[in-house]
């Protein structure tokens, strides 16, 4: 059997270019721009073609690499406010709420389910991300007042 001879090295081939993996500031400013004015996803954003993976986006938010970390954050704050005015065209599009049916000679206009339930999926969907992302802004307000009952506390007796 003759032994398969190992192939040199090809000089002056351009490397296959791969996705980014050392941080570059230009390619947090474009995930961060796309977060804050689209309601795109880190996942989805990191697909686009010359975007690194979702992991070396993680790390690079876990090593807070050119204070990386404050910026993502404000994105994402930015992208809850998108959300909230998602939700208000939303609501108030109500072009294919209504579908006409015709039975025999009579047409009636009747509300088509799947579109007006899709489009409160959207709504909640959208209110709960902004609730998550803000949420001192957009969260549930929680009562923490009492019942009109006056509270006696007692302070500890010094031990000496």
């Amino acid at each position: 059997m003759a032994k398969a001879k190992k192939k040199a090295p090809v000089k002056n081939q351009p490397k296959p270019k791969g996705r980014p993996e050392s941080y570059s500031q230009s390619i947090a400013d474009r995930i961060c721009e796309q977060i804050a004015t689209t309601q795109r996803s880190l996942r989805t954003i990191c697909t686009d073609e010359n975007m690194p993976s979702v992991q070396t986006v993680l790390k690079w938010l876990r090593e807070d690499k050119n204070g990386f970390l404050a910026q993502y954050t404000r994105a994402k704050e930015e992208q809850a406010d998108l959300l909230v005015e998602d939700m208000l065209d939303i609501a108030d599009d109500g072009t294919n709420d209504y579908m006409t049916i015709e039975k025999g000679d009579k047409t009636y206009n009747v509300e088509d389910k799947e579109v007006t339930n899709r489009s409160k999926l959207r709504v909640e969907t959208r209110k709960w991300i902004a609730s998550k992302l803000k949420p001192k802004k957009y969260g549930d307000k929680l009562d923490v007042t009492s019942t009109s009952r006056t509270i006696i506390v007692e302070a500890p007796e010094d031990e000496e």
